[in-house]
């Protein structure tokens, strides 16, 4: 890559010229339409709140541990593989609506989710967050939850920067089998009996 007039110039010419067709190349991703039919769900189609009653459907519903007040599930769109989200069970929007032992289990949950991603996926370091508000790029604004995301050294590559999409090379399902037999490993207290 080098620098003409101040700009980065792409080997690719095509990357240069903002009119090409090269640019604006199509990736399709359409199972990210149930994401975006899930945004506009009717009041009370929280998805985390479906989640909780049948615990028989945990591994499709990708529900990794289930605590008292709180559970961990995979995030079904992540950002990088392991993404996942930690959440109390009430239908609860804001941090001055949780009580004390929630907090408590709900970072329990999230410093034990860091150890399990670690050894699952050899994270090298993560971002650890909570969105409030939808103006404030929560996706679900109604019911909080924690997202931790792991992170490794050069993992922002050229198809995130040139491309604006993400490659994410491990399956939900592996994933999740993954993290749970990590769960395992590091006797994590998490897992039903």
């Amino acid at each position: 890559m080098r620098v003409v007039s101040g700009r980065r110039q792409c080997y690719s010419h095509a990357m240069n010229d903002e009119s090409s067709t090269e640019r604006s190349r199509n990736i399709w991703a359409p199972w990210r339409m149930e994401y975006i039919d899930a945004l506009s769900e009717p009041d009370g189609g929280c998805f985390l709140c479906r989640y909780q009653p049948d615990k028989a459907e945990d591994e499709k519903h990708l529900v990794l541990w289930r605590g008292k007040h709180g559970m961990a599930v995979l995030n079904r769109f992540p950002y990088t593989g392991g993404h996942s989200m930690v959440a109390p069970y009430a239908h609860v929007g804001d941090l001055s609506q949780l009580d004390e032992p929630t907090m408590l289990e709900l970072f329990a949950m999230l410093r034990d989710l860091q150890a399990a991603l670690a050894k699952a996926v050899g994270a090298q370091g993560f971002n650890i967050g909570i969105n409030i508000g939808r103006c404030a790029g929560a996706g679900l604004p109604g019911h909080l939850h924690i997202h931790i995301v792991p992170r490794w050294s050069g993992d922002t590559n050229f198809m995130a920067v040139f491309g604006g999409a993400r490659v994410i090379p491990i399956s939900l399902e592996t994933m999740y089998a993954q993290l749970r037999q990590a769960t395992v490993d590091l006797k994590l207290p998490w897992l039903n009996p």
